[in-house]
């Protein structure tokens, strides 16, 4: 443990104000995202916790006074924490600008910015890892880009209708409204990328069209881009089967988490037998996302990390216990 003293220069009370937020909530923030303590008094700013971590404090507090000029929201505390906590600002000029509602989208980590040019050069990526990493929006944030520069003529969202380990029995409507749900993600970014009116008047002229997988048998998909979110829950045929729907002037984004997997047991997904069989195939890009590039409140990175250490723990145990008995069977 260190402890540092800070003096934020030139002093500016209105900066120092908007840095520290109502009931100095920015700070508040900034403490649980780096496992740090911060005090203040005046521009005077006392830091303690462990080395790297208090390092990156001292930059976050510089960075965000810089950035006082104007209020700044959770979310640019949040967001700039990832990419401090990441390193991620030296990357940020080699990212490539995206043209969407969201002037400021780029990527965020190393890994985030590969996704980014794997998507831009090649007709299929893949986006595998954890929730958080940014998998969906940015495949979704690329085909808006493609679309307002006129690269492609139509922009097309599917994943497969399989409920994430429930069961959710009886839905009303037809099968257009009983999908809804599962696709309610997409729609999300989309909103958030284009605007509401506009994405409504996109999907009245079938520019954006979002459907469930099992729609996309039988057609062929030109000068679109293809978005097939939540593939860990295909199975290899249906895989097999959207690949294979791509037409000229076509580029696909698939994206998963092979970590949640909700095929029912027994069945095998067609995004791990996929990243197996389709390894060093020409025109494929592969992006694998791992819990340092989760770009959600500084909790879900934690969360993730427990849920990771919590099951190679219990492998470890399970695989133990199955030595145990294997070597009692032999001594008996």
């Amino acid at each position: 443990m260190v402890t540092i003293e800070l003096t934020l220069e030139p002093v500016d009370n209105l900066k120092l104000a908007r840095l520290c937020g109502a009931l100095d909530e920015n700070l508040r923030q900034i403490e649980n995202g780096l496992n740090i303590t911060i005090n203040r008094r005046g521009a005077l700013f006392t830091l303690s916790g462990l080395p790297a971590r208090v390092r990156q404090g001292e930059s976050a507090l510089r960075h965000f006074y810089a950035q006082s000029g104007e209020e700044l929201a959770r979310e640019d505390i949040q967001l700039g924490l990832v990419e401090i906590s990441r390193n991620g600002d030296s990357e940020r000029g080699a990212a490539p600008v995206l043209v969407t509602r969201r002037a400021e989208l780029h990527g965020r980590t190393p890994r985030q910015v590969e996704y980014l040019h794997n998507i831009q050069n090649h007709d299929i990526t893949f986006g595998i890892g954890p929730a958080g990493t940014g998998k969906t929006y940015l495949a979704v944030a690329s085909a808006v880009d493609a679309f307002e520069r006129e690269q492609v003529e139509r922009i097309i969202l599917t994943r497969p209708a399989v409920e994430a380990g429930e069961r959710l029995g009886f839905l009303p409507g037809d099968l257009a409204q009983k999908v809804d749900p599962y696709l309610r993600p997409l729609y999300d970014a989309l909103y958030d990328l284009m605007g509401f009116e506009r994405v409504a008047k996109l999907f009245e002229r079938s520019t954006i069209e979002v459907a469930p997988l099992a729609f996309m048998r039988g057609r062929t998909l030109n000068n679109a881009f293809i978005i097939l979110d939540e593939a860990q829950n295909t199975t290899p045929e249906q895989m097999k089967m959207f690949l294979t729907r791509i037409g000229f002037g076509a580029k696909v984004v698939v994206t998963g988490d092979l970590t949640q997997v909700d095929l029912p047991r027994g069945n095998r997904s067609g995004l791990r037998e996929a990243h197996k069989v389709l390894q060093g195939v020409r025109g494929l890009a592969f992006t694998e996302f791992h819990k340092e590039d989760v770009v959600r409140h500084p909790l879900v990175a934690r969360i993730v990390e427990a849920y990771d250490q919590f099951g190679a723990t219990r492998d470890n145990k399970e695989n133990k216990d199955k030595g145990d008995e294997h070597h009692g069977e032999a001594d008996g």
